[in-house]
């Protein structure tokens, strides 16, 4: 029986919209996996050591038909589409006649938000499988289980699982201002968000107050989640929050070269001037400013005023 798949609303930034049954229920069966791999009928996204994917003319993945060759490689399953196997192999031992190749940053504005969060979803698994070809306890080289979710060590019997770290990215509310800050290496103007990745033992609430604080000095409360965005830059899920700041003093830290307020007039109009730029809008920062625009602006930022892509 397939799972049932999230029925969220599609938000607008990259990596968020893939719609396919992961087919966790097919992981188990090895032999049933095997085969699929081997079918015509089966689709295979092959990929440079480098992450890149090839794509076909028009801008979309370009997926191969199974085979007995392709089912020979260090393989991931996927999941399920339109009632194929998918699955994702690196594949740099051989010549892949493609019209282009993109790699991930540069597919998640090229590609559709569906095609890109299954490239994200390869490239993470692919990357994580040819990082861990060993045992991180005794030294074996890792069997592969759970249609390549899984490595165990068949020597100490160690288990290793994908790893996803978690990072808080959020917007401080002041009345009707917003906090937005830029680090030294971002091109000139851009503002964003503040964000900071979870520590050990830390709930997500409490990291948005630590990061507030860290980067900008301000205090914060009232932490409400929003939303989130898997950001495979290797293996990162941001978590989407929006604080009230307390304490608004700014104190700018070590790893921020500037923090302002802004109201919505002065952001809108620091925008058209060019005086500052958005993160682009394959990023959930993007979506959390715009949507704070929106509360009280009757459209998002408009194309005319987007310096920020």
């Amino acid at each position: 029986m397939s799972a049932p798949r999230a029925a969220a609303p599609v938000p607008a930034y990259a990596f968020a919209g893939a719609s396919f049954d992961r087919g966790v229920d097919l992981r188990e069966q090895h032999e049933r996996l095997c085969a699929l791999a081997a079918d015509a009928g089966s689709r295979w996204l092959l990929l440079r050591d480098d992450g890149a994917a090839p794509v076909a003319e028009g801008q979309a993945l370009d997926w191969r038909e199974g085979c007995e060759a392709h089912a020979g490689r260090d393989w991931v399953f996927l999941g399920q589409q339109d009632g194929r196997a998918l699955f994702a192999a690196l594949a740099d031992d051989v010549a892949i006649d493609a019209d282009g190749w993109l790699d991930l940053r540069s597919a998640a504005a090229a590609l559709d938000a569906g095609q890109a969060g299954l490239l994200a979803f390869a490239r993470a698994l692919c990357v994580w499988r040819s990082l861990h070809r060993h045992c991180g306890r005794c030294g074996t080289v890792n069997r592969s289980e759970a249609g390549g979710h899984r490595l165990r060590c068949p020597a100490c019997g160690n288990t290793s699982f994908p790893r996803t770290d978690p990072a808080v990215i959020f917007l401080i509310r002041d009345r009707d201002r917003c906090l937005l800050g830029r680090q030294a290496a971002w091109p000139p103007g851009r503002y964003s968000t503040l964000a900071g990745f979870v520590e050990p033992g830390e709930t997500l609430e409490a990291a948005v107050v630590r990061e507030a604080h860290e980067e900008a000095g301000v205090v914060v409360d009232d932490c409400r989640y929003l939303g989130s965005q898997p950001w495979p830059f290797p293996a990162s899920l941001m978590l989407g929050f929006e604080a009230h700041a307390i304490e608004t003093s700014i104190r700018v830290g070590e790893e921020l070269e500037d923090a302002r307020w802004f109201d919505r007039d002065q952001l809108l109009a620091a925008i058209k001037s060019g005086d500052v730029r958005l993160p682009p809008r394959l990023s959930i920062s993007r979506w959390l400013i715009e949507r704070w625009l929106a509360e009280h602006v009757d459209t998002r930022v408009e194309s005319s005023l987007d310096s920020g892509v």
